[in-house]
């Protein structure tokens, strides 16, 4: 899941501001091909398989996953999204 949430791909980190990902509890991974020798491809069971994930990238995602992981998880309770794909959370303005 936090790799799929963190893709360096254009569908999720859109151009210029990152698309929030929810719904993603559970998704792994089906196939890690290499990508010549800078970079991994993913490929996700639901579906997700374009950005490469290079070296360096992987990398700062390791060094940085515990506050990756706050920033977003604060940024679905925010919008008012969920990491399960089932659940829709509802706010309502009083």
């Amino acid at each position: 899941e936090f790799l799929r949430v963190h893709s360096p791909s254009a569908e999720v980190q859109g151009h210029g501001k990152p698309i929030l990902q929810f719904g993603k509890i559970g998704v792994g991974l089906n196939k890690v091909e290499p990508a010549g020798q800078y970079a991994l491809k993913l490929t996700f069971d639901d579906g997700h398989d374009s950005g490469l994930f290079t070296w360096d990238y992987l990398y700062q995602l390791a060094q940085r996953q515990e506050a990756l992981w706050a920033d977003y998880l604060a940024e679905l309770k925010a919008a008012g999204k969920s990491r399960d794909p089932s659940e829709s959370i509802v706010k309502l303005m009083l």
